[in-house]
């Protein structure tokens, strides 16, 4: 019986016919060579499995061409997890400034890698998003320091003082721990998909018909286009019912304001808008899709995720203290 580890015994893996088309690492004898403590030597690959068969293993890395490996020299092996795509690998903070491109009007200012944010004539009622501190990163200066020039920023504009932080990052933990509190209602996922897997799984989407909305004369989708922005609305009876706005960031498009009135919601009519929005995006080069879906909005989140979608990251927004 070979008393050897697991690790170092010819055949003792979890590999075979079955990991074609995954990820895997393996670790195999290099014949003829002595490794560092005098026994036999090993090498590593990990890649994707691209062919097992007739006594070969082919593995194809990142980067290179593929390795043909001898299955009889396959010392240990097994599938590994994918590895997040490069949309994933992006960091909180260059995700969410994706975002103002929705509202070019917005004063901003660097603080580090944080952004004050502040609309000068808002519409309406103040946007968090547009109207926040985006308060991921280095501040390029102590947290305390970065506090008061956030506090002074707002309190010069007669504006609340807010942050937009990661959830369960150091600067949420340490601003919770002096006493901010989080703004109720503003906690959100940042999800991101690829556009060219949503577009596959809208593919089922058909144009709008006669028959859809049965109480209803449906005019059809109107979508208007200033620069990287667009607004998609539809009307029932001249009436709007349905809205979305986008913004196009570099490859990137954010969709904001998505909203549908109860009476044509589970009719398909959020697909079709989305379908839409995805056809101008293509067109325009976009690679990567991206929304802000509130953490307790089950039926966005299940919409979302059957169109693609995953979680980036979490967000929340932090207030002072009275």
């Amino acid at each position: 019986m070979d008393s050897r580890p697991d690790s170092q015994v010819v055949g003792k893996h979890l590999l075979g016919p079955h990991v074609v088309g995954q990820r895997v690492v393996v670790r195999r004898l290099v014949p003829g060579e002595t490794g560092p403590t005098g026994g036999p030597a090993f090498t590593d690959v990990l890649g994707t499995c691209t062919s097992w068969g007739e006594g070969t293993c082919v593995v194809a890395p990142e980067s290179g061409p593929e390795v043909a490996i001898p299955i009889a020299e396959i010392v240990s092996g097994k599938p590994v997890p994918p590895r997040p795509s490069v949309r994933h690998r992006v960091s909180p903070r260059e995700a969410e400034g994706h975002a103002l491109v929705l509202w070019p009007h917005v004063e901003r200012r660097s603080l580090g890698d944080w952004e004050l944010r502040s609309d000068p004539a808002p519409v309406g009622r103040l946007l968090k998003r547009a109207n926040s501190c985006l308060a991921m990163g280095d501040p390029g200066s102590s947290l305390a320091e970065a506090e008061q020039e956030v506090r002074a920023f707002y309190a010069s504009r007669d504006r609340a003082v807010l942050l937009q932080v990661e959830t369960d990052s150091a600067v949420e933990a340490h601003f919770l721990a002096a006493g901010w509190s989080v703004v109720e209602g503003g906690s959100a996922h940042f999800q991101i998909a690829s556009l060219s897997r949503t577009a596959r799984l809208l593919r089922t989407v058909t144009t709008w018909g006669p028959t859809d909305d049965p109480e209803g004369d449906v005019d059809g989708m109107q979508i208007t286009e200033d620069g990287p922005r667009l607004e998609l609305t539809i009307t029932v009876d001249g009436e709007v019912m349905a809205s979305a706005r986008a913004g196009i960031s570099g490859d990137w498009m954010g969709i904001h304001a998505f909203g549908v009135v109860p009476q044509l919601r589970r009719r398909g009519v959020a697909r079709r808008m989305i379908a839409e929005l995805v056809d101008r995006a293509a067109e325009q080069g976009v690679t990567t899709l991206w929304l802000h879906v509130e953490v307790d909005n089950a039926p966005a989140l299940a919409l979302y995720e059957s169109l693609g979608f995953s979680t980036h990251h979490s967000l929340a927004y932090l207030s002072p203290p009275s």
